[in-house]
């Protein structure tokens, strides 16, 4: 007899639970499609819009690699805050088009994690953007990351090699 997994109620099969995206080597790649309540009056995707896109595409990856964000939280352990931020927006995105946002690790410190993000149509960058995500208390004041976190990031740090993504 199979293995229950907790996450998953017993009544739902895993084919109607939300994709995660997944790991491609270091790089986590999570497919968006864009849909009409995305896009703005010209019928492409509404700048503020990519920001959710990337948004959801950390959130799965922080939780593919171990990270409770949630358990964190509950537990008044603190949350993730993004506390900086530099986006650069090349391409527009149309409706129904299939994307993926790629996302990669470019360096790990004891409190936080710079994520390089791009969200992509096929080979082209349509966005691409750093994001500094800190860990803070429910002071505000930012605290250490969990060590297995950590960890898990220092795993998938990324080396630039030039100018990719720009």
């Amino acid at each position: 007899m199979a293995e229950h997994d907790p996450d998953q109620p017993p009544d739902r099969p895993a084919a109607d639970q939300p994709v995660s995206g997944r790991f491609d080597g270091i790089d986590h790649r999570f497919p968006i499609r864009v849909y009409f309540e995305d896009t703005d009056l010209s019928g492409v995707v509404y700048h503020a819009n990519y920001l959710r896109f990337m948004e959801r595409a950390r959130s799965d990856m922080l939780r593919l690699v171990g990270v409770d964000q949630r358990g964190t939280h509950d537990a008044g352990e603190g949350a993730y805050a993004i506390t900086e931020l530099a986006i650069r927006y090349k391409a527009p995105a149309k409706l129904d088009d299939a994307l993926v946002v790629v996302s990669r690790v470019i360096k790990v410190r004891a409190a936080s994690v710079d994520i390089q993000q791009r969200v992509m149509r096929g080979a082209e960058i349509l966005t691409a953007a750093e994001v500094t995500a800190a860990l803070v208390g429910a002071s505000g004041r930012p605290r250490r990351q969990p060590k297995q976190w950590v960890e898990a990031f220092e795993r998938l740090v990324w080396v630039q090699s030039g100018d990719e993504g720009k």
